[in-house]
């Protein structure tokens, strides 16, 4: 089985970190599988369940182009394609892009997931054992920055942000020009677990996780005062939990928060 390999390149000038943490090859196969894989501890494919809920919010509202930001491999984009009819994933990492475009073109993809040390497994995965198969003239991937959207991606109904915000060299900038994006009475569809490292966004960048006038102030409390000039908050009541494989015997288990707003202005 031939392994479709990937190549390191430079993170985007101005950030904090040099090289991009999610273009070595064990990153990429790692969200291969995170998107495409097994789930691990009775917990939902984090990415089709995101897209699910996205679409449980959009009953009764017009389904016709949605814009999935920080897409990574393209489980979300190919999932929100069952309802929408069209849908634009994005994201930084060539990388990812590639693999996505790769399950577009040609319905399946191949990597080796790491297990211990040097040693791998090999992977095949297709769009036909997901019930995706239908989906694949619905979607367009992009590599792109999502702090400088193109002009061209704009008037969308729904707009999906999946753990984003938190990774940004300036999630400030990236909220306050959203609205651009989105057609009054769209949704915006944030999730995140909030985690904020300096290594991804500089300490005075961070909109929330930090005491305030002596009071703790969270991350909703920020997006609350960034977003509120454009959208309203209508629900913030959903936790939904992903588990990442590193290795064989190595799991990340996080909880991400997510927010749904409605564009009012």
């Amino acid at each position: 089985m031939s392994i479709v390999q990937f190549s390191s390149i430079p993170y985007r000038e101005g950030s904090v970190i040099q090289d991009n943490y999610y273009e070595t090859d064990d990153q990429i196969a790692v969200y291969c599988e995170f998107h495409y894989g097994t789930e691990y501890f009775d917990v939902a494919i984090y990415p089709k369940r995101c897209a699910e809920l996205c679409l449980s919010f959009m009953d009764g509202r017009r389904k016709e182009r949605s814009l999935d930001l920080g897409c990574a491999v393209g489980r979300s984009t190919f999932e929100l394609a069952r309802g929408f009819d069209s849908v634009i994933g994005l994201d930084f990492s060539h990388g990812f892009i590639r693999v996505a475009v790769e399950m577009k073109e040609k319905g399946f993809i191949q990597y080796a997931l790491p297990e211990e040390g040097e040693l791998v497994s090999h992977h095949e995965k297709r769009l036909a054992e997901f019930g995706l198969a239908d989906t694949q003239n619905k979607v367009a991937f992009r590599q792109g920055d999502v702090q400088d959207l193109d002009p061209s991606l704009t008037d969308y109904n729904l707009i999906f942000a999946g753990n984003l915000i938190d990774r940004l060299p300036n999630p400030a900038r990236f909220l306050t020009h959203i609205h651009e994006r989105l057609r009054i009475g769209g949704l915006l569809i944030i999730t995140s677990p909030y985690t904020w490292l300096t290594d991804f966004t500089p300490r005075e960048k961070w909109i929330g996780g930090f005491i305030k006038d002596r009071q703790p102030f969270t991350t909703q409390d920020g997006m609350i005062g960034l977003l509120s000039p454009c959208f309203e908050l209508i629900d913030d009541t959903h936790q939904v939990p992903f588990v990442i494989r590193e290795t064989r015997r190595k799991f990340q288990h996080t909880i991400a928060a997510m927010t749904v707003w409605e564009r009012v202005n």
